[in-house]
């Protein structure tokens, strides 16, 4: 996820990290009519972050990604949370090559003693058209430039191509299995159209992308819809399993400052590590934003895929602009229609920001405590 993008946002701070009170770039509630609150996604209740909700059963997750910086800290997130178990990584062309996501997402497993974890690596271009790479946000190597700086992987990336990966963990699984694609939405595309027969083993996909009111690769456009318009109109428009869409408005709101990151760099060599990836997103959210922090999006959706219910949806059906127009990858909300009777997918709205800053931060400082 690249930051740029309006720059009218407010600067995050250790008491005000989001800009939660701009309303007209970051989507929040108090645009909503009277009478329209958010809901919370079917059969769970909005608990804070921080509170710790029922786990009689583990979740099998498998994480879609293109690591850059916030994609780390999601595996991370992931990594420290016992609602969920990880079972695969896949990976694709997005914030770098997908050489380079493919080592960074087998270098962060490695920091977090994870490299039981398969990863394979996956699409190396969008579907259709081939889209400039424009992001270096996350620095040269996805990661500030200092990839070299975590372990060095005892293992090279599985045998399999990441549509294989899937379908091979979808059909071995005991029960339905979560994914959160937090990258361009390629591989997901690739695995619905090969094996249709496979939706009933999917729970629903956490999807980090898309911004309600505005993008930052360009005005319209957030980055991983932009990377591949077509495969994103094929996962969201045609929604043929469940979707959970955690886009840039909320993501953004729940921005941490350096104040947060300096508690994570203190508790272990682990959060040191993340945190000495940052250099990079920072500088990028202060010259394009002016903020003293920077936006964990894929975290955020990560946590909605271990805590189901911690952000609040709504449902509405959805287009994904695919012409070659200045709104190309833009997402299209219905805003509408609200009823489940008009299909599309489940949209975060909202949710408890301190308290998913707070639950983030515990998860990642417990990650090696002691080293």
């Amino acid at each position: 996820m690249t930051p740029g993008a309006p720059t009218t946002e407010a600067t995050p701070t250790a008491s005000h990290p989001t800009g939660d009170h701009d309303s007209h770039h970051d989507g929040h509630p108090d645009r909503d009519p009277p009478g329209t609150a958010p809901t919370p996604h079917p059969g769970t209740s909005p608990a804070p972050a921080g509170r710790a909700g029922s786990t009689h059963v583990t979740t099998p997750l498998i994480i879609d990604t293109d690591p850059g910086v916030d994609d780390a800290f999601a595996l991370a997130l992931a990594a420290a949370s016992p609602e969920v178990d990880l079972i695969g990584v896949t990976t694709v062309f997005g914030n770098v090559s997908p050489e380079l996501t493919t080592r960074n997402a087998l270098r962060v497993l490695a920091l977090l003693g994870r490299e039981d974890v398969p990863v394979a690596a996956g699409a190396a271009r969008p579907l259709v058209h081939p889209q400039p790479h424009v992001s270096l946000a996350h620095g040269p190597d996805g990661l500030s430039g200092f990839a070299d700086t975590l372990p060095e992987p005892t293992r090279g990336p599985d045998a399999r191509d990441a549509v294989t990966l899937l379908k091979d963990l979808l059909e071995a699984a005991e029960r339905p299995v979560t994914i959160a694609p937090i990258g361009p939405l390629t591989n997901i595309a690739l695995l619905l159209a090969a094996h249709p027969g496979l939706r009933n083993r999917i729970e629903r996909l956490v999807v980090m992308g898309g911004g309600v009111r505005g993008g930052n690769i360009t005005a319209a456009a957030e980055f991983n819809l932009w990377s591949d318009p077509e495969a994103a109109r094929r996962v969201l428009v045609a929604a043929e399993v469940p979707v959970t869409l955690v886009p840039l408005d909320l993501t953004r709101r729940c921005a941490v400052s350096t104040a947060w990151l300096a508690e994570l760099a203190g508790s272990s060599a682990v959060g040191a590590k993340l945190v000495g990836l940052t250099p990079d997103y920072l500088a990028a959210y202060r010259k394009s934003l002016g903020w003293d922090g920077m936006a964990l999006h894929d975290a955020v959706a990560v946590a909605e895929a271990i805590r189901p219910g911690v952000l609040q949806v709504r449902r509405h059906p959805v287009e994904v602009e695919c012409s070659f127009g200045p709104g190309r990858g833009g997402l299209l909300v219905d805003e509408r229609l609200r009823s489940a009777d008009a299909g599309g997918i489940d949209i975060a709205v909202d949710t408890d920001v301190d308290g998913l800053r707070g639950f983030v931060l515990d998860r990642l400082r417990a990650l090696g405590a002691g080293q």
